[in-house]
């Protein structure tokens, strides 16, 4: 059996930050919801949490994949709704951010403001609207917004990519 870590990731509409983590290799599941963490950051904000085998898939690349896919460097005024967020379960997740960001920032002009944020709740999106992608591959809001971030996923991303290229 698998031992399978997770981290909480925030920063555009759990539409499509679903869809995004759903399509990586070494993903085995994503919760789609509204996820908080302690004070001044308690208020539920759009997010999911995923569930991934880390032999397959590193923390690193996960934080790459999460910080191209919204827009991790502007503060824009639905930032309460979509937090830039990682949210973690342990120490070890806060420093791997860490390490991470200095590389991360190379590939941006502007600043990252993608906080580092413990873990505090989690409430599920309900059923209705969760793997939204799945079941509305053609939908408007889907061909405008997820399929350019998981043809990204394909293109710069090809081994860790689950999607099927054309």
């Amino acid at each position: 059996m698998v031992d399978l870590e997770k981290i909480g990731l925030g920063g555009g509409c759990h539409w499509c930050t679903e869809a995004v983590f759903q399509q990586l290799k070494g993903v085995a599941q994503v919760e789609q919801g509204y996820i908080a963490s302690l004070a001044p950051y308690d208020s539920l904000s759009e997010g999911i949490i995923v569930h991934f085998d880390p032999q397959q898939i590193s923390l690193a690349i996960l934080f790459e994949v999460h910080v191209h896919t919204h827009r991790s460097t502007k503060n824009h005024s639905f930032r309460a709704k979509y937090r830039s967020a990682v949210y973690t379960f342990s120490e070890e997740q806060v420093y791997a951010f860490a390490k991470a960001l200095p590389s991360l920032q190379q590939a941006f002009s502007e600043p990252i403001i993608t906080k580092t944020l413990p873990f505090k709740w989690f409430k599920a999106s309900p059923k209705l609207i969760t793997d939204y992608y799945r079941k509305n591959p053609d939908a408007p809001f889907c061909k405008r917004y997820i399929i350019p971030k998981l043809d990204f996923i394909k293109k710069q991303y090809p081994s860790y990519s689950a999607q099927k290229t054309v």
